[in-house]
């Protein structure tokens, strides 16, 4: 995949339905050891809540995916946490959901509304955003060119990492690798072909509040 939302920051949230509270807690995994040590944290946090419910899921297209009731009835905890990620479309990610009963039965349907609704809290006190799959790539222009070329980057909100003005002007830039051969030949083309291109690497990166970050693959 080009591009996935992934948990920057995790992130609680807890509701409470008829005296039960339900305690959400969301992290970013890249193994699943790492869910499994998380898992573990939690349970030891919350030694005396009778459930700690989760789900996780790992890879480009979700395809490790796991989910457990901790002792709920069948179907009405893990896989509605489970149902939350794939449903937002969330990789690489581990939510835990604590309850402590408060003594009145919710049944089937209240159980899995619970579950979501405290995994939709947990994820909203998160900060989720996109991992764009790229190239950084040099762009050598004159000067001629480099307001056509800052206006097509602008437009497709591909971000300028670095910039040198000499008697020329060199950009740096993140290209995401589905707008790479588009953005080339839009370029060549206002410029009447006098830019050039080098492109540098491959790369994995986001943004978070305007700010351009490179991540680990």
């Amino acid at each position: 995949m080009n591009h996935y939302r992934f948990v920057y920051q995790g992130g609680s949230g807890e509701i409470e339905e008829k005296k039960s509270r339900f305690i959400a807690h969301v992290k970013e995994i890249s193994t699943e050891q790492e869910a499994l040590d998380f898992l573990a944290a939690i349970r030891k946090k919350y030694w005396d809540a009778r459930h700690n419910c989760y789900a996780y899921v790992l890879g480009p297209s979700q395809e490790l995916q796991r989910c457990s009731d901790d002792g709920e009835p069948g179907g009405t905890a893990g896989r509605p946490i489970l149902d939350v990620l794939l449903r937002e479309e969330i990789h690489n990610c581990i939510i835990v959901v604590t309850r402590y009963f408060g003594g009145t039965l919710l049944g089937t349907g209240g159980l899995v509304r619970a579950y979501q609704k405290a995994s939709q809290e947990g994820l909203g006190a998160s900060v989720i955003l996109t991992k764009e799959q790229g190239f950084l790539i040099k762009i050598h222009t004159d000067y001629q060119g480099i307001g056509k070329i800052q206006y097509l980057l602008n437009k497709e909100n591909i971000a300028i990492t670095d910039s040198a003005y000499t008697d020329k002007v060199e950009l740096t830039a993140a290209v995401p690798s589905d707008k790479y051969e588009g953005i080339l030949s839009d370029i060549t083309q206002q410029t009447n072909g006098t830019a050039s291109f080098d492109k540098l690497k491959e790369i994995y990166y986001t943004s978070y509040q305007g700010q351009f970050i490179l991540l680990d693959q």
